[in-house]
C-alpha cells in the first residue's frame, strides 16, 4: 500500500479550492477506499490551526479543525526521536523547522511527501514527492 505524508500546504490548497484541490482530493478517495494510507505529524496539523487563527478567529479555526479530523488523515504525534529527527533535516537542507517535521516522516514511514511548498526542493530529485499546483 502506498504512503503518502501531508504537508500543511497539502491541506491549505484543499480548503481554499486551488488547483491542487483535485489531487489532495483524490489521495484522500484513495486513503477511504483502503488503497493508501494518509499521514500527517501533529506539528503540520497545528499549524493549519495557527494560520486559521491568524487570518480568522478561534472559532472559525476550531470548526475547520474538527471538520479536517474526519478526513482519513492519521495524525502522528511527535516524540522526542522524532524532533531529533526533525532537527537534523533542518540543519542539513535548511528547512524550517515546522516543514522538516513533515520530511522527517516521510522519511521514517518510506513515504511520498506531498506539498506545494518549494523549499522542499532542498531535499533534491531523489526525495519522493507529489508536487501540488500552489
Amino acid at each position: 500500500m502506498k504512503t503518502y505524508v501531508f504537508d500543511a500546504s497539502a491541506l491549505f490548497g484543499y480548503l481554499q479550492k486551488k488547483p491542487s484541490a483535485n489531487k489532495v482530493n483524490e489521495l484522500l478517495k484513495q486513503a477511504l477506499d483502503g488503497r493508501s494510507e494518509i499521514l500527517m505529524s501533529a506539528v503540520n496539523f497545528g499549524e493549519i490551526y495557527g494560520v486559521i487563527l491568524r487570518e480568522h478567529d478561534k472559532e472559525r479555526a476550531v470548526t475547520v479543525m474538527s471538520a479536517l479530523q474526519s478526513l482519513p488523515i492519521r495524525l502522528v504525534d511527535v516524540t522526542p526521536q522524532r524532533a531529533f529527527h526533525a532537527a537534523e533535516i533542518k540543519s542539513k537542507y535548511r528547512l524550517y523547522y515546522v516543514d522538516s517535521f513533515a520530511a522527517a516522516l516521510a522519511i521514517e514511514n518510506k513515504a511520498t511527501l506531498v506539498t506545494s511548498d518549494s523549499d522542499f526542493r532542498k531535499l533534491g530529485h531523489g526525495f519522493p514527492t507529489v508536487w501540488l499546483k500552489a
